[in-house]
């Protein structure tokens, strides 16, 4: 969920946001929207993002993506003979569950949501809804006895509001040992899901969601490595449309070098 790093990048008050666009020559520009520029709110940027977010694409691909992790837990079942008893490990928010009414909210103010400073409000306060598809899954998974890790980067102090929201949508397994907050690595807490279970399916919307060489990694360093793990996408991994936030916000534009010619 959240990218502590960002928030460094990230401007201060009302100043002005400026995004690098790099073209295949490596040449750049100052690429803020005159709009954005203009009306002093340089988060309008967000906007696209969040109407992706709250589209009907962007649930047809958290369909998609339920499917696919439901399939995949269907065979591994089915092919399961170990002793040892089978795991999922997801992620919170923006792979179960949908927090754009805060984005949207916080855009409408231009307030930067990736600063992270009214998180905790929602997490306490705030109401959010179960991605298309996730539901069914999470039903599936405890039916069969599968045991659920829901390990995210939401605040340790407001751990009882979230497992009361999550409780509230009818999710299973909401335990305290089951439900791993802020803190250690979330490698670290993978390994407590992996101490005394096959975990079979890693589910989340950001890359270091499913290995820790992604956490901190350049975006050049990112594409190398989902090169080297792609055989995991759609396997074990299950990867999740997250189009308002994340790390991938750090990569330079790539742009034709082709001069614009209006007809």
């Amino acid at each position: 969920m959240r990218i502590a790093s960002l928030t460094a990048a990230l401007f201060a008050g009302a100043a002005v946001l400026s995004l690098t666009v790099l073209s295949p020559t490596g040449s750049s520009a100052a690429t803020t929207s005159a709009t954005t520029a203009e009306d002093g709110c340089p988060v309008r940027e967000y906007a696209m993002g969040i109407r992706y977010q709250q589209s009907a694409h962007a649930a047809a691909a958290q369909l998609q993506s339920w499917s696919i992790a439901k399939d995949r837990l269907r065979k591994a079942i089915a092919d399961h003979h170990s002793d040892r008893d089978l795991a999922v490990v997801t992620d919170l928010d923006e792979t179960v569950l949908d927090n754009s009414p805060l984005l949207a909210r916080d855009l409408e103010a231009c307030h930067t949501y990736t600063t992270w400073d009214t998180w905790s409000d929602w997490e306490v306060k705030g109401h959010p809804t179960l991605t298309p598809g996730a539901a069914d899954f999470f039903r599936y998974a405890d039916r069969h006895h599968v045991a659920i890790y829901y390990i995210s980067d939401r605040f340790e102090e407001n751990k009882a509001s979230t497992m009361a929201t999550l409780r509230e949508l009818g999710l299973p397994q909401v335990t305290s040992e089951q439900v791993l907050l802020y803190g250690p690595t979330k490698e670290q807490r993978r390994q407590v899901a992996a101490a005394d279970h096959d975990v079979v399916l890693l589910l989340g919307d950001s890359l270091p969601d499913f290995h820790e060489a992604f956490d901190g990694a350049t975006p050049d360093r990112q594409a190398e490595l989902v090169a080297r793990y792609a055989g995991h996408f759609g396997r074990d991994w299950v990867m999740f449309p997250n189009a308002t936030y994340g790390s991938w916000r750090k990569s330079p534009l790539k742009a034709w070098d082709e001069p614009l010619q209006l007809p």
